[in-house]
C-alpha cells in the first residue's frame, strides 16, 4: 500500500473552501459581512502570494467559532457543504482517488484549511486519512486556538512525519502528492512521485524545471 496525498483546495475542488466558509459566514450574517470580507479576501490573497502570516490569518477566522454553539456551527457546515461545496467536487478527483483506491493505495488528504471546514469534504470524498489544521474545543466549544503543528508549508511535511511514526506500517516509498499550489513544495519534495494540478506559476515552473508530472482536474 502506497501513500496517495491529495491537497484539497484548488486540487480536488474547483475553489478554496476556507474562502468560500468566511463568504457563506458573510452571506448568512453569522460575521459582519462587510469587514469580513474584507479580511477574507485580504487573507486568501496573501496565501495566493505566499505571504500569509498563518497565524494572524488563523485568528481572524476562527473567531467567529467560539460564538457559535456545536450545533448551531454543525447545521450552518451542512448547508455549506450542500449549497457550496458539492458543486465544486471535481469529479475527475472523485476519478483519481477511486483509481488509487482500486490500487489497494492508502488515500490522504493534507490540507492548510482547518479540520471544521474540511472534515465533511474529506468524507464526501472517501478518503481514507485527514490531515488538517485542528482546532481546540473545551466543555464542546471552540476556543479559537489550534492544536499540534498546523499543515502549512512546511508543516504539511512535520504533520505527515508525526502520522508515519503513529503508522508504521506506512511509509514515503512509493508516495503520490497531488497539489496546485507553491506552498506545498516542502511535501511535493519529500514524495516519491510529486505530480502539480492546475498549478499556479512557480509549481508550473518547478514542475517543468524538476520533470515533475503536470495535469489538470478540470
Amino acid at each position: 500500500m502506497a501513500l496517495a496525498i491529495f491537497d484539497l483546495d484548488n486540487t480536488l475542488i474547483s475553489d478554496d473552501s476556507d474562502h468560500l466558509w468566511g463568504e457563506f459566514m458573510a452571506t448568512h450574517g453569522l460575521v459582519d459581512a462587510e469587514s469580513f470580507r474584507q479580511g477574507n479576501d485580504y487573507f486568501y490573497q496573501e496565501y495566493v502570494k505566499g505571504t500569509l502570516d498563518l497565524y494572524q490569518h488563523l485568528a481572524f477566522c476562527l473567531e467567529p467559532l467560539t460564538r457559535y454553539t456545536m450545533a448551531e456551527l454543525n447545521s450552518w457546515r451542512a448547508r455549506f457543504m450542500d449549497e457550496i461545496i458539492h458543486p465544486v467536487m471535481l469529479p475527475k478527483g472523485h476519478e483519481l482517488i477511486k483509481q488509487h483506491q482500486e490500487q489497494r493505495d492508502h488515500t490522504m488528504i493534507i490540507t492548510a484549511t482547518n479540520r471544521f471546514v474540511t472534515e465533511p469534504i474529506a468524507k464526501a470524498f472517501g478518503v481514507d486519512t485527514l490531515l488538517a489544521i485542528d482546532l481546540e474545543v473545551v466543555d464542546n466549544q471552540y476556543t479559537g486556538r489550534i492544536t499540534g503543528p498546523p499543515t502549512y508549508q512546511e508543516g504539511k511535511v512535520t504533520r505527515l512525519k508525526k502520522w508515519l511514526l503513529d503508522h508504521p506500517e506506512h511509509s514515503l516509498d512509493g508516495s503520490t502528492f497531488y497539489s496546485d499550489s507553491k506552498n506545498d513544495l516542502p511535501l511535493l519534495e519529500a514524495v516519491t512521485h510529486a505530480v502539480a494540478v492546475d498549478p499556479d506559476e512557480v509549481l508550473k515552473n518547478t514542475a517543468k524545471e524538476r520533470g515533475w508530472r503536470t495535469i489538470s482536474l478540470r
